[in-house]
C-alpha cells in the first residue's frame, strides 16, 4: 500500500519491541497534547484490554504546558512487555489532533488501528469485542456507545451506521476500531481549524461507500472537561465549519 497522505516530522522518543507482530496484532493509537493529568488513567486502561496482541503507538503533538512526551516515555518503558511494541513518538512541530491520527496510522504496520485521545478510557473487553469485525469482517472500522464521564455523566448518541443520520450532525465518536486500508483510502484525516476532524473523517467513509458497524455496548469512557475540544474551539467555530463540512460533503444539512 502506497500512502498518499502527508507525513509530519517526529523524532522517536522511545520505541521498544518485545516480541514479533502478527497478522492478529492491533495497534492502539493515542493521541496526546497537554494532557500529562490524564495521559496515566488513559494507559492503563489500555494496558488492563484483554486482547492480548496489542501495539502501542502514543503521538506527542509537541506539548508545551506540560511534561506530557516524557510521562508517556516512563509509563511505557515502565509497561513495555505488555505490548508487542511501545513506541512514542513526537512531533517537530505542532501539527493538530488529525496529523496526530495520520502519523500513528502511518508509522503502524497493522491491520487494524484503535483510535483513543489521551484522556479518554476504554473498558477492559472493548478491543477484544470489536476486533473481529475488522480482522475477519473486513468492516472500514466497529464503535461502540460512550458513556460520558468528568464534568457530566451519561450515555452518549451511537447508534447504527447510517447515512441519513449524519446529515444533520455526527453521533459517531473518534474512538473506534479503524482498518488501516479504509484510512488509507479516504487519505486518512483532514485538519480542520476549530475542530470537527472526527465528523469529516465518518463523512469521507459515507463518501466512499465504506461500511462500519455499531457494537451497541458502553465499552468506551469519554472524559467531559473545561479543556475539551467540544467545550473550547469547536463550540466556538461552529459556523465556520458546517461551511466548510457542507462544501466537501454537498449531501450534509447543517446549521
Amino acid at each position: 500500500m502506497i500512502s498518499r497522505i502527508f507525513r509530519a516530522k517526529y523524532e522517536i522518543y522511545y520505541d521498544n519491541v518485545t516480541a514479533g507482530r502478527d497478522d492478529e496484532t492491533i495497534s492502539v493509537a493515542v493521541s496526546l497534547f497537554n494532557y500529562e493529568r490524564f495521559l496515566r488513567e488513559c494507559l492503563d486502561s489500555i494496558a488492563a484490554q484483554t486482547y492480548e496482541n496489542l501495539d502501542l503507538i502514543i503521538v506527542d503533538d509537541c506539548s508545551t504546558r506540560d511534561n506530557s512526551a516524557t510521562a508517556a516515555k516512563e509509563w511505557a518503558a515502565k509497561n513495555a512487555t505488555r505490548f508487542r511494541r511501545a513506541t512514542v513518538l513526537k512531533h517537530i512541530n505542532n501539527q493538530g489532533l488529525a496529523q496526530s491520527r495520520n502519523t500513528a496510522f502511518s508509522f503502524s504496520p497493522n491491520k487494524a488501528i484503535f483510535v483513543i485521545d489521551a484522556d479518554n478510557t476504554i473498558y477492559p473487553s472493548a478491543i477484544e469485542k470489536l476486533s473481529p469485525f475488522v480482522l475477519e469482517q473486513d468492516y472500514g472500522a466497529a464503535y461502540t456507545q460512550l458513556e460520558f464521564f468528568g464534568d457530566q455523566s451519561g450515555l452518549g448518541y451511537a447508534d447504527y451506521w447510517s447515512k441519513s443520520f449524519f446529515v444533520h450532525g455526527n453521533y459517531v465518536d473518534a474512538m473506534a476500531l479503524i482498518s488501516k486500508t479504509a484510512w488509507d483510502e479516504v487519505r486518512g484525516y483532514t485538519h480542520l481549524e476549530g475542530g470537527l476532524e472526527d465528523y469529516d473523517f465518518w463523512c469521507k467513509f459515507i463518501d466512499h461507500g465504506i461500511d462500519a458497524i455499531f457494537l451497541p455496548q458502553v465499552l468506551c469512557r469519554y472524559r467531559v472537561h473545561g479543556t475539551s475540544m467540544l467545550r473550547t474551539d469547536t463550540v466556538a467555530n461552529t459556523s465556520d465549519l458546517f461551511t466548510t463540512l457542507t462544501m466537501r460533503h454537498p449531501w450534509l444539512r447543517l446549521g
